[in-house]
This record gives structure tokens, C-alpha cells and sequence, in this order.
């Protein structure tokens, strides 16, 4: 079966555990996500959650692995939208790699389906524009919201 796959790459000048707070942190993933927040211990086979600003869970899943400031990945459901939550969980991964004075992000959503309607992350992105090879300008980890990440991004879709 083929998979469906987003893969959006950011480089950001910070430090690998700038970033890592600014992907995970309430305090920075309110600022960034919509007013969202994620919810998890932050290990292997627990349970995680995206919850919008009025207390509704709008995306769940299950944490796949964990390596800090490095690696994460998980298994994601979305709530929203019934025919995005009928096609069951896709996988997101977050990969940060130093790089000089930046850290390339990596975020892959994909699922295995070849004609999938789940967005995941596409969906999300789709919301954060940036032209490739330009710094990023507006919403997502860029722009004003870089100071949070510690620095500036330039994007790659």
C-alpha cells in the first residue's frame, strides 16, 4: 500500500533545546498552535493529546518514541473532522539535527493510505505559509513566533 506523506524541513537559529521546549511546552505551543496545547507524560506508550482553548481534545494519540532535544514520534488521530477521524491514526515525527548555529527541523506526517484525506501536518501548514528558500514570515515556528524557538527560520516544503 503506498503512503501518504508531508515532509516540511525549517531551519531555525537556536539550539537543538530551545527548539525542543518551544515544539512541546504549553507555555510555547499556546502561542504558536492555534491557543492549542499538548498534553503527555513524554514517553514511550503514553498517551497524548492536542486540547483547543475551549477544553476540547482535537487530536490524539499515543507516543511511538522519545529521544529529547532529538527524535519524536507519534501515532495521531485527529478529532475535528469525522472523515479525518474515521481513517484512524497517521504517524508524525519531529527529527532536530544541529547544524552550525541552527537546527534543522524535520516534521513528517504521513499515513498508509495511498488516498487519504487525513491532513495532518498539511493541514496545519497550510495555515503557516513560507517561501522555500525565504525566511519564514508569519505563524508556525517562524517569524514573530521565532523569538520563541530562540532565533530566525528559513523554510523548505
Amino acid at each position: 500500500m503506498a503512503e501518504s506523506q508531508f515532509v516540511y524541513v525549517a531551519f531555525i537559529r537556536t539550539t537543538p533545546e530551545k527548539l525542543w521546549r518551544a515544539l512541546m511546552e504549553p507555555e510555547f505551543t499556546r502561542q504558536f498552535w492555534m491557543g492549542t496545547t499538548q498534553e503527555s507524560e513524554w514517553k514511550v506508550g503514553s498517551s497524548w493529546r492536542i486540547v483547543k482553548p475551549d477544553g476540547k481534545n482535537s487530536d490524539s494519540g499515543e507516543v511511538v518514541e522519545i529521544e529529547p532535544h532529538r527524535r519524536l514520534v507519534l501515532n495521531w488521530q485527529n478529532h475535528l473532522f469525522p472523515e479525518m477521524t474515521a481513517e484512524g491514526f497517521s504517524r508524525m515525527t519531529y527529527e532536530l539535527e544541529q547544524k552550525g548555529d541552527m537546527v534543522k527541523l524535520t516534521v513528517t506526517h504521513g499515513m498508509e493510505k495511498s488516498e487519504s484525506v487525513h491532513q495532518g501536518c498539511i493541514e496545519w501548514l497550510a495555515h503557516h505559509p513560507c517561501e522555500p528558500e525565504e525566511p519564514a514570515r508569519n505563524g508556525g515556528i517562524s517569524g514573530s513566533n521565532a523569538e520563541l524557538a530562540g532565533g530566525d527560520v528559513g523554510c523548505f516544503a
